[in-house]
């Protein structure tokens, strides 16, 4: 593969809030493209993409699916790698993988609703990894359609930078095209060619003032990004060429200083050809970034890789996948070199060399076996032992391992068991396999009750979860009532002495430390804030570690409910030993006694998650959806009214409020309000709710 290949690539997600149409839109890209030859839709349960079960009865999109098509722009073959990725809250892990291995998005936004609050999360996990993107406004066909609204709202929520490069001809049922203001023509869509076909004409007269005012708007953002088209907008506008308004456009797009918006209906099949050719002009290829950067796992030194063949492989693992032919898919983008079926690959996690028996290139749930996946591409391999999100796969001479991702950690927990003792290892069996695939589902055993608590981030999370479990692997099970994740902190500081002696004939056990304890640094990132201050060797070197890691392995249960401690600092003052029943184990058992009568008496409080809300109303429902959310402890932070005359309220309300909302916003509004929900924080709990929860965990300590 040459350079000249690699600037060919696109490596696309399209990302938005729950229904401003992502799936439709990839429908429309697979089937203009020529990759499926009959347009599938969400709402039938025949789309591509979504080729779950639950993805098809729902409607909705649960995992992200991959495939690679081609598109012919400005007589190039262009390859593109699209995802199309889920838009509810409880699935955002992946997006967030998704983001980290793509080069550029497509952020939909609806025309109707504009900025949602999960276009808002997408939108900042985009931020966060560097990823370029291009605004579409979908749903232009919609009654209450405004393009210009949905721009005013990028810039005013998101504090982006939008620059429209076309403008619709129409809105609602009148809206018919899109006037090109590069090149000041007007494209039409044929309806009774399924928008496979399209002319372009001149711009109608009615809309000619217009379209002049929003070319003005562009060429200043243009003459921003590039000089020539600076002296040329000052002397004479005309002049400028349309492949220089596109070269300043993919510059400003490339630093992420502006946003290209243009608009469509993928559901009435227009606009997806412009799109199309929006992602191959403006967005980045492989090529385009210089080189990636991680560091030496041997030495911790950093290292670069080029995307181009001749370097050492480097490739990320970015999502894992159960898959009932091939056994465990794992999906990977490879950044530089290339990886061949049957070799032999280093993962720098377990440290460990792996084959790789097949690779895919993926068509949503379809494999299609290559020999090779060379730089800059994004495929899928089967043979691995060990593997999960985020590991580095590398050449064992040239190590490299890049940085892994984040995930928010799971919020809401259930327990389950087996309807039948024969299903128990079938469950066990299935679990794992579930939380390999997902990073933000966990399985842990409750130490107390002995159950199986599955948690996840929300409740229709785990709802799919259970389901995957019944239909994949043929596993029945009770399930218990949803149990919140609470988290238990400190509020003030605490100094102790702890002495740990025992003795049993022979050699005995002796460790001697002082500690201050008290909450972390407001500006510390992680889990325990270590400080060690022993002077003149009071406590050997090689047993201060041994004292981190007893207080990291306690902070995994409180002193109250036995809920996990998320942040802490311990600052080790002194201490002593003795030269012969002293070693590594008594000062980490030590460390583990310090922490629990150290928090007891520091006031420990509970922490619970608060999440932000939305909820879109009619007016005559306002005052009881207020009044329902005051009662679950909500507090409303503000009002609007949208544009179709609907009121928005935004509220915080304690997730542990929150089960079964749905069915009583539902009640409340006969069927006609919505709402959407995404974590916020974590925040104090009040003493009188906190003792019944302590209480109800079987807490040993007493809230003071």
């Amino acid at each position: 593969m040459t350079k000249d290949d690699l600037t060919l690539h696109r490596n696309i997600g399209i990302m938005a809030h729950i229904d401003a149409g992502k799936t439709t839109t990839s429908e429309r890209i697979l089937f203009y493209t020529g990759l499926t030859h009959k347009i599938g839709e969400t709402h039938d349960g025949t789309a591509t993409m979504d080729w779950m079960a639950q993805e098809q009865e729902r409607g909705i999109t649960i995992t992200s699916a991959a495939t690679t098509t081609w598109w012919n722009y400005k007589d190039k073959k262009y390859k593109i790698n699209l995802i199309d990725t889920p838009g509810h809250v409880d699935f955002t892990v992946e997006v967030e993988r998704s983001l980290r291995i793509l080069d550029g998005a497509v952020a939909a936004f609806c025309a109707v609703g504009g900025v949602e609050p999960q276009s808002e999360t997408v939108w900042r996990q985009a931020e966060k990894y560097n990823v370029p993107r291009i605004g579409y406004v979908n749903k232009m066909d919609r009654s209450g359609a405004n393009f210009f609204e949905v721009v005013r709202q990028i810039k005013d929520v998101l504090r982006s930078n939008p620059c429209p490069i076309q403008i619709p001809i129409g809105a609602e049922e009148t809206f018919k095209g899109v006037v090109d203001l590069i090149e000041m023509k007007a494209v039409v869509w044929h309806d009774e060619t399924m928008g496979a076909e399209y002319h372009i004409e001149e711009i109608p007269a009615d809309l000619l003032d217009e379209a002049q005012e929003w070319r003005d708007k562009m060429l200043e953002t243009c003459a921003e990004f590039d000089d020539v088209v600076m002296e040329k907008y000052f002397d004479d506008p005309d002049s400028i060429t349309p492949d220089e308004i596109r070269a300043a456009i993919r510059k400003g797009t490339l630093e992420m200083k502006i946003y290209p918006i243009i608009c469509g209906s993928s559901f009435k099949n227009k606009g997806v050809q412009t799109m199309l050719d929006a992602v191959c002009a403006f967005l980045p290829s492989p090529a385009d970034t210089a080189e990636i950067e991680g560091t030496d796992p041997r030495n911790g030194k950093e290292v670069v890789r080029r995307p181009t063949v001749e370097d050492p492989l480097c490739a990320l693992a970015f999502k894992i996948a159960t898959d009932p032919y091939v056994g465990r898919l794992c999906y990977f983008r490879v950044y530089s070199g290339k990886l061949d079926a049957g070799s032999y690959v280093y993962n720098t996690r377990s440290e460990k060399k792996e084959r790789i028996s097949r690779i895919f290139q993926m068509h949503s749930n379809k494999q299609n076996p290559v020999e090779t996946i060379a730089a800059g591409d994004i495929g899928a391999g089967v043979g691995f032992k060990d593997i999960r999100t985020g590991d580095t796969l590398c050449d064992e001479i040239h190590q490299i391992t890049l940085e892994s991702m984040d995930f928010p950690d799971p919020v809401i927990g259930i327990s389950v068991e087996p309807k039948t003792q024969k299903d128990l290892d079938k469950l066990g069996m299935g679990l794992s396999k579930l939380a390999e695939e997902d990073p933000t589902f966990t399985v842990h055993t409750d130490e107390q009750s002995g159950q199986t608590v599955i948690s996840g981030m929300g409740e229709l999370h785990l709802e799919i979860i259970i389901d995957r479990l019944k239909r994949e692997f043929k596993v029945e099970c009770n399930q218990g009532r949803p149990q919140v994740a609470y988290k238990e902190a400190i509020t003030k500081a605490v100094e102790l002495r702890e002495v740990y002696k025992k003795q049993t004939g022979g050699r005995g056990k002796f460790a001697d430390i002082i500690v201050k304890i008290e909450p972390a640094d407001a500006d510390f990132e992680g889990s325990l804030q270590f400080v060690d201050i022993v002077k003149g060797g009071n406590i050997p070197k090689e047993y201060i570690p041994s004292v981190q890691k007893g207080f990291q392995m306690a902070m995994k249960n409180g002193v109250l409910a036995g809920y996990p401690m998320d942040t802490l600092k311990v600052t080790l003052i002194d201490g002593s030993y003795h030269p012969v029943d002293s070693d590594q184990l008594s000062f980490e058992v030590c460390a583990q006694i310090a922490y629990k009568n150290a928090c007891a008496k520091a006031k420990p409080v509970l922490m619970e998650p608060i999440m932000k809300i939305e909820v879109v109303t009619p007016e005559e429902s306002m005052g009881d959806v207020i009044g329902d959310l005051n009662k679950r402890r909500g507090q409303v932070e503000g009002m609007e009214s949208s544009r179709t005359g609907a009121r928005i309220v935004k509220a915080k309300v304690p997730l542990s409020e929150m089960f079964g909302y749905v069915t009583a916003l539902r009640t409340i509004s006969s069927g006609r309000a919505t709402s959407s929900m995404e974590f916020s924080h974590y925040a104090e709990v009040s003493s009188a709710l906190a003792k019944e929860v302590v209480a109800e965990a079987g807490g040993k300590v007493e809230l003071l």
